[in-house]
């Protein structure tokens, strides 16, 4: 019987996959301390906090051609001082190629107001600066912070002497360091919190900021405390919100990783109940990994939800326990959520028995004259606390019972409405083009016109709205105007005209939102408008939401199952 014989070559082994290239992310802890980028070596050549005494000593008495650029364009950043956007230049100059056409000899300034706790001498202060140096600018943000702009250099240091003569400061205003810590507006006299707060967040103040060992993180650093949920603690790196725990009792839930902009993250529960005495060592942990193990390689990717998305939760509590605070964390349970946004806007009563009185000016714009006279009104009434909120609004505590009508009344005039209209209580907005470099378009300026405008073009279907709907307007994809978690919210960009021209614009986003809903929702896939169509698509979208809803159906929960065309 004959055998076959197989005279075939032998099959070659197979090759072992290559190990995948991984690049250094350029963090600290494992060793690799040699800046990646421009902007890490600027912060290893000085620190950043140094550049106080060169305003100080040479530029504000040199002048702004004096400045050096690595200075301007990066450490000044520390001390709350930007370059605003030069007047004249459209969407289509924006981008780093036109740095030295959009950069302005005027900065904007941002005042740290941690919590947004302020007293009637500071708010005068306040608007006096802004009359005497800001050409009346005044800006309340969604940090709660207050932003002038039009301040020369030249002024800087008299500014600075102004603002700590009361207690207030731009120390870490901006930059990659810790920035103001958002406090709730009513702490200590809420009816609703678990807790006050206070105490944690001036330890944190008092500690940490404006110390070397944290003021070259990878990248900004945003945190929030409070004992309810008024902070919008799920979009912030570190947030600490009020809980009770079955066994300890009041404290405080521990979240990480939140941020916006081109990659949007929600902040994770680390599942730690923490005590209010504690908040401050856990928050310096939390820093720490971040200054240690965050990315340094990349901008786009120095935050700490990137981190937290390549480790996950666990491994992040993990570090956080053995390696900083050597020590385990207590189990908690989570915060109940809340149906709709604690805004903290209208007339309610306060634990010591007055009232707060939340007062919405359009998109947080004020001025330093309207500021002035807040602050005589308040102490008309009798009350020395006004506080600055996560929503750009304004409120004043401690009104008496009788004086209630009286100062919403003395206020109206000041655009500072105590009883706003739907629209004018629930728009948002950043800067936009008419200061920030990074913008492709008019927001807070164009916000102005459109909350009156709304008022009046839906005025048969506002009294039957029943739920908030809130609009957002970013001037750009950074977020600062939260597009991405709001009802409507708007990015800009520029779109094509239809004749060939670029114009201001936005991508529409719609059904983001926070608390009991929490998502980014839906972009409608090429769907865009115009700077002058907002109006006709806020109108239109709205009336399809009043036309198909449910009965007690949120805007957020609509949009979820809406048609395409009924969005459109």
């Amino acid at each position: 019987m004959s055998q076959t014989v197989d005279t075939s070559p032998p099959a070659r082994p197979a090759r072992a996959a290559r190990p995948a290239k991984t690049r250094a992310e350029g963090q600290w802890a494992l060793g690799y301390r040699e800046p990646l980028n421009a902007n890490e070596q600027a912060k290893k050549d000085d620190n950043p906090l140094n550049v106080r005494a060169r305003i100080e000593n040479i530029y504000s008495k040199q002048g702004f051609d004096s400045i050096d650029k690595s200075d301007l364009r990066g450490r000044m950043r520390w001390w709350g001082l930007y370059t605003q956007r030069e007047q004249g230049y459209d969407g289509t100059f924006t981008g780093d190629e036109n740095i030295d056409l959009l950069e302005a000899r005027y900065f904007m300034m941002r005042v740290r107001c941690d919590a947004g706790a302020l007293n009637v001498e500071q708010l005068r202060t306040l608007g006096g600066i802004s009359t005497e140096f800001g050409r009346d600018t005044a800006d309340l943000s969604d940090r709660e912070n207050v932003q002038y702009h039009w301040i020369e250099i030249e002024n800087v240091p008299e500014i600075w002497k102004r603002l700590e003569s009361v207690g207030l400061h731009t120390t870490e205003a901006c930059g990659d360091c810790p920035r103001v810590v958002l406090g709730s507006p009513l702490a200590g006299e809420s009816l609703d919190e678990v807790l006050d707060a206070t105490p944690a967040i001036d330890e944190i103040v008092r500690r940490y900021i404006g110390k070397p060992e944290y003021s070259n993180l990878p990248r900004k650093f945003k945190t929030a405390i409070s004992g309810q949920q008024d902070v919008v603690h799920e979009i912030n790196d570190v947030a600490f919100v009020g809980v009770n725990h079955p066994e300890h009792g009041p404290g405080l839930d521990l979240w990480v990783g939140g941020g916006l902009s081109t990659n949007p993250m929600l902040a994770q529960r680390v599942g730690a109940w923490v005590p209010l005495d504690e908040v401050p060592d856990v928050w310096e942990a939390v820093v720490s990994i971040f200054r240690d193990y965050g990315y340094r390689r990349l901008r786009s990717k120095a935050r700490l939800k990137f981190l937290i998305k390549d480790w996950g939760i666990e491994k992040f509590r993990e570090v956080l326990e053995t390696e900083y605070l050597k020590r385990k964390l207590i189990d908690g349970p989570a915060p109940a959520k809340p149906e709709r946004p604690i805004d903290h806007i209208g007339v309610q009563k306060l634990r010591n028995g007055l009232n707060a009185i939340g007062f919405s000016p359009i998109a947080g714009r004020v001025s330093g004259t309207a500021l002035t006279k807040v602050a005589e009104a308040v102490a008309a009434v009798g009350s020395d606390r006004v506080r600055f909120t996560p929503y750009q609004k304004l409120i004043v505590l401690d009104v008496p019972d009788d004086k209630v009508e009286w100062l919403i009344d003395e206020l109206k005039p000041l655009g500072l409405h105590g009883r706003p209209s739907h629209w004018r209580r629930n728009l948002l907005a950043c800067s936009g083009i008419e200061f920030c470099k990074l913008s492709f378009t008019e927001t807070r300026k164009r916000s102005q016109v459109l909350a009156p405008e709304l008022e009046e073009r839906l005025a048969d279907v506002n009294a039957n709205l029943d739920v908030p709907i809130t609009v957002n307007i970013n001037g750009c994809p950074n977020s600062c105007g939260r597009s991405q978690i709001a009802d409507i919210g708007f990015k800009g960009m520029l779109v094509d005209d239809g004749a060939g021209n670029q114009i201001e614009g936005f991508q529409v986003h719609l059904g983001g939102s926070l608390g009991l809903d929490a998502g980014f929702g839906r972009k409608l896939r090429q769907h865009k408008v115009t700077s002058e169509e907002l109006g006709d698509y806020i109108e239109r979208v709205v009336r399809q939401f009043v036309k198909h809803r449910n009965e007690g159906e949120r805007f957020a929960e609509w949009t979820v199952r809406a048609d395409e065309e009924d969005l459109r």
